[in-house]
């Protein structure tokens, strides 16, 4: 008997990969960190995953990197990777959320500066 339901089953049973009712479940992808880092020193690949993968298991696709160690934290996303799997569905994870949010918006260049704001005795000359 099985120790789980109470009835005949073979000990691979218990490992069901689909619902009882036969139909495939959707597979949810995440974009979430994975840590890479030794110990005391975290580096982090920014990777889209199944969602119930573990935290460093195998990756659909390594979508960028995140250092935290440098100053200030390096970011480098593939902005376009990242917009196509959003597309699919992928969830982000609020960690990822919040790098995007901060992060330039062309991926692996610095931000432009900010252009100073016009003063009215420029724009009386100009006119």
């Amino acid at each position: 008997m099985c120790a789980l339901a109470g009835v005949a089953c073979s000990p691979r049973s218990r490992f069901q990969l689909y619902p009882k009712d036969g139909k495939e479940s959707p597979i949810v992808l995440m974009i979430r960190l994975a840590r890479v880092g030794a110990r005391k020193q975290p580096h982090y690949r920014v990777v889209v995953i199944e969602k119930d993968r573990a935290r460093n298991g195998r990756s659909v696709e390594v979508v960028g990197t995140y250092n935290p160690r440098t100053s200030p934290a390096s970011v480098d996303l593939k902005l376009e990777r990242i917009e196509y799997w959003k597309g699919k569905g992928a969830q982000l994870s609020d960690r990822v959320a919040k790098l995007l949010a901060t992060a330039p918006s062309s991926a692996g260049q610095p931000p432009a500066p900010a252009k100073p704001p016009a003063s009215d005795s420029d724009a009386s000359a100009a006119a």
